[in-house]
């Protein structure tokens, strides 16, 4: 069971998330973020996304009461690369070539890709965030783990201009950009919030790394707009914790 999970995490992000191929697929309009088909009902959307309605381990969550441990700040290991920005039809997805990736405890995942959500999906006390990025990794045992990186308004933010400027307004289409250097959009402070969690939408697959950065970085209000134009709201509501501990360093 658990290959076949990873399997299917295999699928979504590879086949799925990082081709047009999904988003032009006939199955496009089985899951959405409003109803009919919106979070509350994809566990019944289909057997595949059973997990979105009976998973124990659900993603994202608001973040409460984080104990406080001996986790050292994330470690990257990102370079600049060449990348594909692609509307799959949830999200806006920025796809890297050879991009580097990080090291936790259990070890080296490679950057797979990234995408974005409005409102941010993960909450810290209650704080919703008008905008995150999910920077999604995988190892070569085909596990995944997420940083989320969650943005406030404020100042306009240079790195991230060139990817909102690059997004295709239509469902399927692709631009290239010819460098992205995913480093520059970090905190100085890459303290995170650990827990263990799924993917955010279906398959809902779990035993993911959710590594949340504790401080936001800031973009400006025409920036959060002109993502909003495309996605004006794209964001899975918070799950139970179900006893799960949420670990922070410092």
């Amino acid at each position: 069971m658990k290959k076949q999970l990873l399997g299917a995490t295999i699928t979504l992000i590879v086949a799925g998330l990082c081709t047009t191929a999904w988003a032009g697929a006939d199955d496009t309009a089985a899951w959405s973020y409003s109803a009919p088909n919106g979070p509350q009902n994809w566990g019944e959307l289909k057997s595949e996304y059973s997990l979105c309605s009976s998973g124990k381990t659900q993603s994202p969550i608001d973040i409460r009461d984080a104990i406080k441990t001996d986790i050292e700040p994330l470690n990257v290991a990102y370079q600049p690369s060449k990348a594909t920005v692609s509307n799959n039809g949830h999200t806006i997805q920025v796809t890297p070539v050879d991009a580097g990736g990080i090291t936790l405890d259990s070890g080296r995942y490679s950057f797979v890709q990234m995408h974005f959500h409005t409102p941010s999906e993960e909450m810290i006390q209650g704080r919703t965030f008008p905008l995150d990025a999910h920077l999604v990794h995988r190892n070569a045992a085909g596990e995944l783990a997420v940083v989320a990186l969650l943005f406030e308004e404020g100042a306009h933010n240079p790195v991230l201009e060139p990817i909102l400027a690059a997004m295709p307004k239509h469902t399927g289409g692709i631009a290239h950009l010819d460098r992205v250097n995913v480093a520059q959009l970090l905190p100085a402070s890459l303290n995170t919030y650990f827990y263990m969690g799924s993917l955010t939408t279906p398959p809902c697959t779990e035993g993911v790394r959710w590594n949340v950065l504790t401080t936001p970085v800031q973009l400006s209000r025409a920036q959060l707009e002109a993502f909003q134009a495309l996605y004006p709201m794209n964001a899975r509501p918070v799950q139970p914790l179900n006893g799960r501990s949420v670990h922070v360093g410092g």
